[in-house]
């Protein structure tokens, strides 16, 4: 039996006496969106940080396509095809759009080296795939430092897939956008994780864009998971409502559609 491609197992993690996160247990399979959402505080980001190894939980283990990542630095993680995109985008802004994608394109091929001989042709092609992939293609030859903060975090998204990872972890992929391009980010999100069978879990405040994008959501309050399930399921959850929506939300058109 194929083990799931991400299988979090009794999560823990505590700063003295507070308990970020609590005997957290989720899967996670290919080609799926699972969004984890919940208040200020509630562990999604030390959950995040556990999974690609900047953190060590306190008990409980996490797998990647059955292995145990258990003692993994972040670039170990990585190697075994995980990609990551963060609630601030990470650019290097005096290099153009193509040169970041290249960048991170020759460091999973362990070429660095490259940037100091022949790096403008190295992996040309590819980079230039990726940022077509993500709707940068007309923007290859600006710098970062130019861009808007969409066209920054559909970069950041084209630098995540250069790994060509088996799951991608995307902390508030829309954050700070505006909400035609936080429709148009987790559209271009979606298309590819089902074209590329890649495992998606994510984080998100915009109740939209998880209820339109999301397979299955769970639910953290307090660093323990309250709730999970579809997103119908967690749309009429009285505990979620009470805990994290508030008693009094309507759900806009598109929650309601896809539930």
């Amino acid at each position: 039996m194929t083990p799931p491609l991400l299988q979090v197992e009794h999560l823990s993690k505590a700063y003295g006496g507070v308990h970020a996160v609590r005997d957290v247990s989720f899967s996670l399979e290919a080609g799926e969106l699972l969004a984890m959402i919940g208040p200020n505080g509630a562990g999604k980001s030390t959950c995040f940080n556990m999974l690609n190894g900047q953190i060590w939980p306190d008990s409980g283990s996490v797998r990647i396509a059955g292995r145990d990542t258990a003692g993994l630095t972040p670039r170990e993680v990585w190697r075994l095809g995980v990609g990551r995109t963060f609630q601030i985008t990470a650019t290097f802004p005096s290099m153009t759009v193509r040169e970041n994608v290249q960048l991170a394109l020759l460091s999973h091929e362990g070429r660095l080296w490259r940037l100091f001989g022949y790096a403008a042709a190295d992996m040309r092609g590819e980079a230039e795939r990726l940022c077509a992939l993500v709707g940068m293609d007309r923007a290859l030859d600006r710098p970062c430092a130019e861009l808007a903060y969409g066209d920054l975090k559909r970069l950041e998204l084209a630098v995540a897939l250069a790994n060509a990872p088996k799951l991608l972890l995307m902390d508030e992929p829309t954050a700070g956008m505006a909400p035609a391009d936080r429709v148009a980010m987790m559209r271009v999100a979606a298309e590819i994780a089902a074209e590329q069978r890649i495992g998606i879990l994510f984080t998100e405040h915009d109740m939209d864009v998880v209820f339109e994008h999301a397979s299955r959501i769970i639910v953290l309050d307090r660093g323990r998971i309250i709730a999970a399930g579809s997103p119908a399921a967690i749309r009429d959850d009285p505990a979620v409502k009470a805990t994290y929506l508030g008693e009094g939300l309507t759900f806009s058109a598109a929650e309601a559609t896809h539930a």
